[in-house]
């Protein structure tokens, strides 16, 4: 059996726990001793490995990442994973899941030109089913573990298409039915995306009745609420009673209150309610991301409105005279049930991050309302649209909504996680979240301004991610877990990318171990670098390909 011998590191356990140096063995995939190892241990060690003067912990686990397809179609994924330390990820966020899709390839292009912005380029190779997803997975080289998720925007464009109004009775049976066959095939959870069209359309009673196996089966439901700037206190209330009535745990994902207005006033409102909710007994929590700065689709603009439950037709409109009018009307407006960042925010806190048409290139970077001034448009509302129209809704964005004060009141709730909530966009300029979101945590929460001591911060990247998502022997060093470890000097680990050089690999990680393999070794991968496996809840047991 391989063996590893790692001598005389600084051990963080993930749990929270003070440090200790100690040697590890590993065996084949697993942590087999931690302490001093007899001397025919040390004999047999295959592999010996100096940590001494360095840390070793667990590898991070990221469980808000938008990389569904990528095992499908980038060579090169996995690269900007490990080099962050992230050794196991969750995909299927905010409601928007690779599967179900629809069988029919007309309606199956609309759902892929609607995910792109978030998931990137798919084309019809990618799997319909959960199951064939599941199984194309298995099958694919992973450099990382992954565990799935299904989202209920996806289920809700598979019954529905994006059709406004509520489910109907036998929708809603079929909604059911594929959430029904996902938690029976190891889905760790089911996310929500209830900002996003055509979910807006959803009610409390829709997600209750559809949800019910996810109770049954004892996981959770994460959720991207629907609103995070005004209606951000109401948007927690909903989730809160969601969860409530399915009787299962609430994950409500990236955390935060957008719009200056709004800033160090309905963030601490909102915790109220997730703390009053965990006093009831519900098993309720919350993540963050260490950026100011969001990223999601251009078509998260558009007033619910205006797209009337046909978004094809909508962004057909916007290529109009009479479409542009309306949108500038209607994004012009409040509104009591969706959160129109049009107005709380502005297109100047809005930047162009990804575009699929070559011309539009040239604006990469800029906010809006500039490169509608340095391109001759007419204003900011007529550049949107023309990208929504002629990209159909493929245009990538970041919101530089939030404020550090409340990121860092959102840190220091003892309930709330650390993620990257990553999209893969095709572009050059994605948000630094994809590339830095961990080893930002060290280096500035911990290092430079004392939010977190290291053990802390290991323990929200480590630990209390794994427990929350309900990841068995993983995240934590102990005799029997997983061998997923990271070695690096803190002085030496960080992240380089920034919203001005957004694409910055993070350095400084000394060696990295997937499944007691060497994946990196001083910041360069080594040839057996792809040793992920497919993480399934079922049974609380893996799948170990």
């Amino acid at each position: 059996m391989d063996t590893k011998w790692i001598q005389g590191g600084t051990v963080y356990d993930g749990l929270g726990g003070p440090p200790v140096v100690a040697d590890l063995l590993i065996k084949g995939d697993r942590i087999y001793k931690i302490g001093n190892l007899t001397r025919k241990e040390k004999e047999e060690a295959g592999n010996i490995i100096s940590a001494r003067g360095k840390i070793v912990c667990p590898g991070f686990i990221d469980i808000h990442r938008h990389c569904d397809a990528k095992p499908f179609n980038d060579e090169d994924f996995g690269r900007r994973e490990l080099a962050q330390g992230i050794t196991t990820v969750v995909v299927g966020n905010c409601g928007i899941s690779l599967t179900p899709a629809p069988e029919a390839l007309e309606k199956r292009r609309e759902l892929y030109a609607f995910q792109e912005a978030v998931l990137g380029v798919l084309d019809e190779s990618m799997p319909i089913s959960y199951e064939d997803y599941v199984k194309r997975l298995q099958a694919s080289p992973l450099p990382v573990n992954m565990a799935t998720m299904i989202g209920t925007g996806s289920v809700r464009i598979k019954v529905k298409g994006f059709a406004d109004g509520a489910m109907t009775a036998k929708e809603r049976e079929a909604a059911r039915e594929l959430i029904e066959d996902a938690m029976e095939r190891g889905a760790v959870g089911i996310s929500l995306g209830i900002m996003y069209l055509p979910e807006c359309y959803s009610s409390i009673e829709d997600f209750a009745y559809i949800l019910e196996p996810v109770g049954r089966y004892g996981r959770m439901i994460t959720t991207h609420i629907r609103g995070e700037g005004d209606s951000l206190v109401q948007s927690v209330e909903e989730v809160v009673e969601i969860a409530r009535r399915v009787g299962c745990a609430l994950q409500i994902s990236h955390f935060k209150s957008c719009g200056p207005h709004n800033w160090q006033r309905l963030i601490r409102e909102a915790a109220a309610v997730i703390e009053k909710a965990r006093e009831e007994g519900i098993d309720a929590a919350c993540d963050f991301y260490p950026y100011e700065g969001g990223s999601t689709a251009l078509t998260t603009m558009l007033p619910p409105s205006f797209v009337r439950g046909d978004m094809k037709a909508a962004l057909e409109r916007l290529g109009t005279e009479e479409g542009l009018r309306e949108f500038r009307k209607l994004g012009g407006r409040l509104y009591e049930d969706w959160d129109n960042f049009c107005v709380i925010l502005g297109w100047e806190r809005i930047i162009i991050s990804g575009v699929t048409r070559k011309e539009y290139e040239k604006m990469l970077g800029l906010r809006v309302t500039e490169a509608a001034e340095v391109f001759g448009y007419e204003d900011a509302w007529a550049l949107a649209a023309e990208l929504m129209h002629r990209e159909e809704g493929r245009t990538a964005i970041i919101n530089m909504s939030m404020c550090q004060e409340d990121i860092d009141f959102v840190a220091k709730l003892p309930y709330s996680i650390v993620i990257s909530d990553a999209i893969y966009a095709q572009t050059d300029t994605p948000h630094p979240r994809m590339y830095g979101a961990f080893p930002k945590i060290i280096r500035e929460y911990v290092k430079e301004r004392g939010i977190y001591s290291l053990e802390e911060a290991i323990y929200r990247m480590c630990g209390l991610a794994a427990k929350r998502i309900g990841l068995q022997d993983r995240g934590v060093i102990k005799e029997g877990a997983f061998a997923d470890i990271l070695i690096f000097d803190p002085k030496h680990f960080r992240d380089n990318a920034t919203f001005a050089s957004p694409a910055g690999l993070a350095t400084g990680l000394d060696y990295v171990l997937v499944n007691g393999q060497k994946v990196i070794e001083k910041d360069d991968w080594t040839e057996k670098r792809r040793c992920g496996r497919v993480i399934l809840a079922e049974k609380g047991r893996e799948d170990d390909k």
